[in-house]
């Protein structure tokens, strides 16, 4: 009861603490002139972007669960308090690191319903179809959700054993049940998401019909509560077999959408090998295929290591410009090569090759940019949204996790399957719906990743833990913000280990971000100064300044001398805080 209550005395104080918190770390001018010190403490630490469910995770480990628990509770949760993209109709990528250096990945990443095909968005012309039937917005938009399956597989493998699933879904039934106080940024987000409205359920819960919630309204989400109840009943089959599944199944029926039945109970969560490379002596353990997160992030990496970039001033249009050509060259591969490893050939181990780096190397001219009509997809050897969140956990034994998961776009598909109170994924769109042609997020991504019956899409989601040269964790990290993704935790990595900040001055520095197509520099407000501009376009860089800033991030890093947990959470629209005991 005691933890129940500081869950919800938190709830309750949260927009008042964070309205304080976005007054002087994101508000233009103010943004970056300072960074506060890291959440300290010994023995475990959770970092979210809700206060609400960082303090779930955190009872969790205080009552003898591990770090999976605590992540499994937090996932949960998430799917309450931060309906954007925190979820139980989407999927994911979790990395788990235990005490004894074991590391595995876990890929609950959606899956195509059967009934999809290569063709399945284009119309009768090959022009890919907008609006209610598009792989953006709707009920053909969503792949069959992997977060339910994907935490029962973590749960299974690598949990304490010491707390139940039913006890690991209570924090979020009793969010979902008695609601929470809702924040400015959630409440603004409903008022902006025009389709939200389209669809009766989604308007009936998450806007009242146009009765729109104001900051600190309890909000409540008995549908959902009644979900969760099933599944702390009946296990997490039952989001596969039973009365949920038909739910969704009878309103996708009804709506003309491609789940049925027999895709629910096909689908499975899977353990991959993480991909391990190293930056300057420091082990980088990342995602695997069907991410594309690990790969560019190894192959940037491995091409930035051939500069000294530390002899160059941080905020330097030198670093800058190194730094984009990587993202240029990276990002050019992941559009010919990247796709689900179950169905194609990805040659993984020819894109993190340092020899293959270091020949991309010299095709990057320190006077000049490159242009992206020059550079294509390289020649390894070895051939064979935005509106995501990530969160990690640290517990006392030194276990830890990172895990990234989405909808895709904020809310995903819009949809809210009728009777269940669980938003729907759009993550269909993650696809290569037209090879060639641009997504939701102007990415181009090749046949490798068009889409195919039980195929996974490819993600971005690049949740990555860096050891020390002792092989110690050292840190972990991991963003939302579809392609910025891998470019965030790429300048949080490089931050950390060439211009020695601490994880919350890492996370908070200015981002960048370059993705081949469109050839365009993309930077926050106010997070160049006006000669790095200059010197940048002078290099014949062109520079787009982005409305939005950049990711969500959230990291852990261990303390070398006394192993003080010391959590980060990102300034930029997080309603987050690290919480940690």
């Amino acid at each position: 009861m005691k933890s129940w209550t500081k869950i919800r005395r938190a709830a309750l104080t949260l927009t008042i603490a964070l309205s304080l918190v976005s007054t002087f770390l994101i508000q233009p001018g103010n943004a970056y002139a300072a960074s506060r010190d890291p959440v300290r403490a010994r023995r475990g630490m959770v970092a979210s972007t809700s206060q609400i469910a960082s303090q779930v995770g955190v009872d969790v480990l205080k009552r003898g669960g591990n770090a999976v628990d605590a992540a499994i509770a937090v996932a949960f949760a998430l799917a309450v308090t931060y309906p954007a993209a925190g979820n139980i109709g989407g999927g994911g990528f979790m990395l788990i690191r235990l005490r004894d250096g074991k590391t595995v990945a876990i890929d609950y990443r959606e899956m195509a319903p059967a009934a999809a095909h290569r063709n399945v968005y284009l119309d009768k012309d090959g022009n890919l179809l907008k609006g209610e039937g598009s792989s953006t917005v709707g009920y053909r938009a969503s792949g069959v959700p992997g977060t339910v399956a994907g935490m029962d597989l973590a749960l299974k493998r690598y949990g304490s054993g010491k707390l139940t699933w039913s006890q690991l879904l209570e924090p979020a039934r009793r969010l979902a049940t008695e609601g929470f106080p809702m924040g400015h940024i959630l409440a603004r987000s409903l008022r902006g998401n025009a389709y939200l409205s389209t669809y009766l359920e989604t308007r009936r819960i998450f806007l009242r019909n146009g009765n729109f919630y104001n900051d600190g309204e309890v909000f409540r989400q008995p549908e959902l509560a009644a979900t969760f109840a099933r599944l702390q009943r009946s296990g997490p089959q039952e989001f596969y077999q039973g009365l949920t599944a038909r739910l969704i199944v009878e309103d996708m029926r009804r709506h003309n959408g491609l789940i049925t039945m027999e895709d629910m109970r096909a689908y499975v969560a899977k353990e991959r090998e993480p991909l391990r490379g190293s930056y300057r002596g420091y082990e980088i353990l990342s995602m695997p295929p069907p991410s594309s997160g690990g790969a560019v992030l190894l192959e940037m990496l491995n091409i930035l290591e051939g500069f000294d970039l530390a002899k160059f001033d941080w905020a330097s249009s030198d670093r800058h410009h190194l730094t984009v050509e990587a993202m240029r060259r990276a990002f050019a591969d992941r559009a010919e090569y990247m796709g689900d490893a179950d169905f194609v050939k990805v040659p993984v181990a020819g894109l993190i090759d340092k020899a293959y780096a270091a020949d991309l190397r010299k095709t990057i001219r320190p006077d000049r940019a490159s242009t992206s009509e020059e550079v294509s997809a390289g020649q390894p050897t070895g051939y064979e949204s935005e509106e995501t969140t990530h969160f990690t956990v640290v517990d006392a034994q030194g276990n830890a996790v990172a895990n990234t998961y989405t909808l895709n776009d904020s809310f995903g598909s819009g949809v809210v399957a009728k009777g269940t109170g669980i938003v729907l994924n759009n993550e269909m769109d993650d696809f290569a719906a037209k090879p060639g042609t641009a997504n939701l997020y102007g990415l181009i991504q090749g046949e490798r990743n068009a889409v195919a019956p039980r195929k996974r899409p490819l993600s971005a989601m690049t949740p990555t833990f860096v050891l020390r040269k002792d092989g110690s964790l050292w840190f972990t990290v991991g963003t939302p913000g579809g392609p910025t993704i891998i470019n965030t935790v790429l300048q949080v990595i490089t931050n950390i280990i060439d211009y020695n900040m601490n994880i919350q001055q890492a996370i908070d520095a200015p981002r960048i971000h370059h993705q081949w197509l469109p050839d365009e520099v993309a930077w926050e407000p106010y997070g160049l100064s006006g000669d790095t501009q200059s010197a940048l376009s002078n290099r014949r860089h062109k520079l787009v300044t982005r409305p939005r800033y950049m990711g969500d991030a959230q990291g852990i890093m261990i303390e070398e001398k006394t192993g003080v947990r010391l959590g980060a959470t990102d300034p930029r629209r997080s309603d987050g805080l690290a919480v940690g005991y």
